[in-house]
């Protein structure tokens, strides 16, 4: 019989708190997953790498209609739209959505979770559920870092926000000889890139 002191609590009992925060912020989002209107049009709008929103070629300056026109964006069919009930406009995103800009990690019976804020104040833990991935170019240099943000909606990792995650990962030399580097969260290892042997 297992000892209840003997038992070793899960990443998921261990960061509990962080997860339900995320689950609030998800719930409280408008449910787009059940808005299906026909397409209304499209519309001059466009998400740059750097996660400026610009509208017929002028950045929108107010974080509030920002903020709300993310929470209303939908991935279908490898385009995206601002939905409502009864609209459906397409528009156009560089890279990825959303814009990830601050980091922060939680360390607990020698575990840790990453939690990952977008530029719309969107909040993530990555994990199995909201996991990272790295997007190569048609370049060797160029990557893009991404997560998994909501509803098959990517975050772009800001290179700031990405140089912090590299100094958290920890080097797996694998067996081809090649150093890959890997971050932990939430129980889960995700490659941050190969790096070459110093």
């Amino acid at each position: 019989m297992t000892s209840l002191v003997d038992a070793k609590p899960t990443p998921d009992k261990l960061f509990s708190d962080l997860i339900e925060q995320q689950k609030d912020h998800l719930g409280a989002l408008p449910p787009v997953h059940l808005w299906y209107p026909e397409k209304t049009g499209d519309m001059d709008l466009r998400i740059d790498r750097e996660g400026r929103w610009v509208h017929e070629g002028r950045e929108i300056k107010r974080p509030a209609m920002v903020k709300l026109f993310s929470t209303i964006l939908k991935f279908e069919d490898g385009k995206f739209f601002l939905v409502t009930p009864v609209e459906k406009w397409q528009i156009n995103v560089d890279i990825a959505p959303f814009f990830i800009v601050e980091a922060r990690r939680e360390k607990r019976n020698a575990k840790q979770a990453v939690v990952l804020v977008t530029s719309t104040d969107d909040f993530i833990v990555v994990g199995a559920d909201h996991p990272l991935v790295i997007k190569q170019g048609t370049l060797a240099e160029e990557i893009s870092p991404l997560v998994s943000v909501r509803d098959n909606l990517m975050g772009l990792i800001s290179r700031s926000v990405y140089y912090q995650l590299i100094d958290w990962g920890q080097v797996v030399s694998l067996p081809n000889g090649v150093n890959e580097l890997f971050l932990e969260s939430l129980g889960s290892s995700f490659s941050l890139g190969h790096f070459p042997d110093e």
